[in-house]
């Protein structure tokens, strides 16, 4: 007879910048989308992470890191910015609420956005960054 667990293990995710960093959500993808994390290290994927998209695929990845992990690095190429993480995941469960349209504290995002910040509002024009 087949036996299945059907219990999570418990997990505790720090998400208290969540409601800081997206100040509002006007808009987001209907159903969200689950991320390809393929060579992402970090356990967690915080809110307000850039979120990018694959145009030959369509695959919806967290936007990749720079060595250390302190840093987004340069858009991949073949692909385009599509959104910003609404709230913080696990990378083992990287089912991602993705905002369009809405406001960001880029002071309490993830990681840096000064080298992507004009990259990244003029491919999501809906999305303003402003700081408090």
């Amino acid at each position: 007879m087949a036996v299945a667990n059907l219990t999570n293990d418990s997990v505790s995710l720090s998400v208290g910048n969540d409601s800081i960093v997206i100040r509002d959500n006007f808009e987001a993808i209907r159903g969200g989308r689950t991320l390809v994390v393929t060579g992402f290290v970090p356990e967690v994927i915080k809110a307000g992470h850039v979120i990018i998209r694959e145009t030959a695929t369509k695959e919806y990845k967290p936007m990749p890191l720079a060595a250390g992990e302190a840093a987004y690095t340069t858009l991949p190429a073949g692909h385009v910015y599509a959104g910003i993480l609404v709230s913080t995941v696990l990378t083992s469960r990287a089912f991602a609420g993705i905002m369009v349209r809405g406001s960001v504290n880029p002071a309490a995002c993830p990681f840096p956005m000064a080298t992507i910040q004009s990259a990244v509002s003029a491919a999501l024009p809906l999305i303003t960054f402003l700081e408090d």
